[in-house]
């Protein structure tokens, strides 16, 4: 078992899905406006630059894990032009938000959502060009399970995108970023959010997660090949590409 996966964001005996689940509901209203507050939009290049790695493959098939509402499968979209994206969230109220903001930019013939449990996906061996998943793997309840997951429902040759939050390992962003997270993102956090516990257990999971080297073996124990990181902004996120 992995750090991460023993952090639950309510605490009690209730398991962590079901508790993932009702935080995400509940922060679902002002769940971007806090991501690109608190990332002063950095958050959108880094989108931008793990969509771009998937570029040269044109993905005509894609899968969106952890998809929240929708920012990654909308830029995917757009950028890629599959002939399909699916969404898969545990939250239907981050998907709610992710269905309206769809329907807005006129996508609702190639991006469509559904309620999946990440660790038991209900889709066929080998069916997409390309999994991508976006800040939402280090709240799988078994990372290794939903990884394995993803590689299952890969084509042989598709190529899985990952991008997550990580902590920075050089000085003085590693010092600064601690800070930062501690102190004014838990606060802000607490005071648009309106849940307390959502953000000290997103930060608390981010200094857990395995990253970098750790990851890149992860990624190859469960059936992934030629897995390669990338720190991107001083390593406060980490993009991931793998092959099955």
């Amino acid at each position: 078992m992995y750090k991460q996966e023993e952090i639950t964001p309510y605490g009690g005996r209730q398991e962590k899905s079901r508790q993932v689940e009702q935080m995400f509901d509940n922060i679902a209203p002002t769940y971007d406006q806090l991501n690109h507050r608190l990332s002063f939009d950095i958050d959108r290049y880094w989108r931008r630059k793990a969509i771009s790695q998937l570029v040269d493959q044109q993905p005509q098939t894609m899968l969106d894990v952890a998809t929240g509402t929708g920012d990654f499968a909308i830029l995917a979209a757009k950028m890629l032009r599959p002939k399909s994206l699916v969404g898969v969230d545990i939250s239907e109220g981050m998907m709610s938000i992710g269905e309206q903001k769809v329907q807005h930019e006129g996508l609702a013939d190639t991006i469509t959502f559904r309620k999946e449990d990440c660790l038991r996906m209900s889709f066929a061996d080998n069916t997409f060009d390309a999994v991508t998943a976006a800040f939402g793997i280090r709240n799988f309840q078994d990372l290794e399970t939903g990884l394995s997951e993803m590689c299952r429902v890969l084509r042989p040759g598709g190529r899985l995108c990952i991008v997550e939050l990580t902590r920075p390992v050089g000085f003085p962003m590693r010092q600064l970023f601690w800070l930062y997270s501690h102190t004014l993102l838990p606060l802000y956090g607490r005071l648009v959010s309106k849940d307390k516990s959502a953000y000290h257990y997103l930060i608390s999971t981010i200094e857990a997660f395995p990253q970098g080297e750790r990851m890149q073996q992860i990624l190859r124990r469960c059936g992934f090949r030629e897995a390669n990181f990338k720190r991107l902004t001083f390593g406060i996120c980490t993009l991931y590409i793998a092959t099955k």
